[in-house]
């Protein structure tokens, strides 16, 4: 039987993500080469090198955004290694990076050591990649996009609905046949944003049945951990009864359909670019000074607004940067928020920054010493 793809309103997504072969590593060197990246009037060239780590979800922007630096800059050397979020995080802590890629913002445990590191001024959090996370399941002879409710969801990944034929799948899937099959969850092995986020929804939007906290590591029992999202995506298109959550790239790249979630009014939000930045865009900026952590609205309501997503930030050091490194981290990271670095994230699979979160962001790079 043929599980049937869904996804039309990302149909240029998939195309654009086939162009960039780094995005199923978790060790993505990101240097030039491949597609060739078009020259672009705001970047600022300097010399040196750069190490970065961390978030895997942001490694097919970041291969695209070093391509386009380094095409443009002869004298520029940027190394991007994926690792997960956790590893960017203590790598960053340790100085082993310059910056690194985070699905989360720095929370209590992590942001004293990040400090730290830093000496003159506090670690920053600067959102740059906002993505969706996908609901991607593999379930033999449905032919239509699922309607799975964030209660529905919060069973599933918990181990309490354990069929596909289950009645509350049904009731929300009118029409549907579903088989008696099994149900074989995965979620992240390694301490990863996508989880953080991914938890953070089924807390906010389904406390009653995933009595768990938000948590980079995988919080809820049972089922198979895989590491990598790209583990996940594999796991999925190869098990009958298989169900994950990825970062949208890889559902579209494996051709693993994705359900319709339920947002706080628990109406079914289809994934599409604008539905993801109509909810982005009620975030609020919580961070103190030029820290641009944010806030996810669960509570938004809106029919139009996909509530099941994450953000990629950038960890960097407000002020104790390198001064022989600090011209090329702000140079890049500048392209990196100016509308040509931002513009091509929606053929990618992700979302631009909304311009209010924009400009808080280009702001705190002008800032760093």
């Amino acid at each position: 039987m043929k599980i049937k793809r869904h996804g039309a309103a990302f149909g240029v997504v998939a195309a654009g993500a086939l162009l960039l072969t780094a995005c199923g590593s978790d060790n993505n060197n990101a240097t030039p080469g491949g597609t060739s990246a078009q020259p672009t009037s705001n970047i600022q060239c300097a010399n040196g090198s750069l190490i970065s780590a961390g978030s895997t979800a942001q490694s097919n922007a970041m291969s695209e955004w070093v391509k386009a630096y380094q095409n443009q800059c002869s004298g520029a050397n940027i190394n991007y290694q994926g690792g997960g979020s956790g590893k960017g995080v203590q790598q960053f802590q340790q100085g082993q990076t310059d910056f690194s890629g985070s699905d989360f913002p720095l929370g209590e445990s992590d942001k004293p050591a990040a400090d730290a590191r830093c000496k003159s001024g506090p670690a920053l959090d600067l959102p740059m990649v906002p993505g969706p996370i996908a609901v991607g399941y593999n379930v033999p002879g449905v032919d239509k996009p699922l309607n799975l409710s964030s209660s529905v969801l919060a069973k599933i990944f918990s181990g309490k609905i354990t069929n596909w034929n289950d009645p509350a799948i049904a009731k929300d899937n009118p029409g549907v046949n579903f088989p008696s099959l099994g149900i074989q969850t995965f979620h992240r092995s390694d301490g990863s944003g996508t989880s953080y986020n991914f938890s953070n929804y089924l807390a906010n939007e389904a406390k009653a049945d995933f009595p768990f906290p938000a948590n980079k590591n995988w919080p809820a029992p049972g089922g198979q951990g895989s590491n990598g999202t790209q583990g996940i995506a594999q796991g999925v298109k190869s098990t009958q009864g298989g169900i994950g959550y990825m970062e949208l790239s890889f559902a579209t790249q494996s051709s693993i359909p994705y359900a319709k979630v339920s947002n706080a009014a628990g109406q079914f939000v289809e994934l599409t670019n604008d539905n993801v930045k109509n909810f982005l865009s009620k975030a609020k900026v919580v961070g103190e000074g030029n820290d641009v952590k944010l806030q996810f609205d669960y509570s938004n309501t809106d029919a139009n607004a996909y509530p099941n997503l994450l953000v990629t930030y950038e960890i960097v050091c407000s002020s104790g940067n390198d001064p022989q490194k600090l011209p090329l981290l702000k140079g890049f990271l500048n392209y990196l928020a100016s509308n040509d670095g931002q513009a091509p994230l929606a053929q990618q699979g992700y979302v631009p920054l909304p311009s209010n979160i924009q400009s808080k962001v280009q702001a705190a790079i002008s800032s760093l010493k």
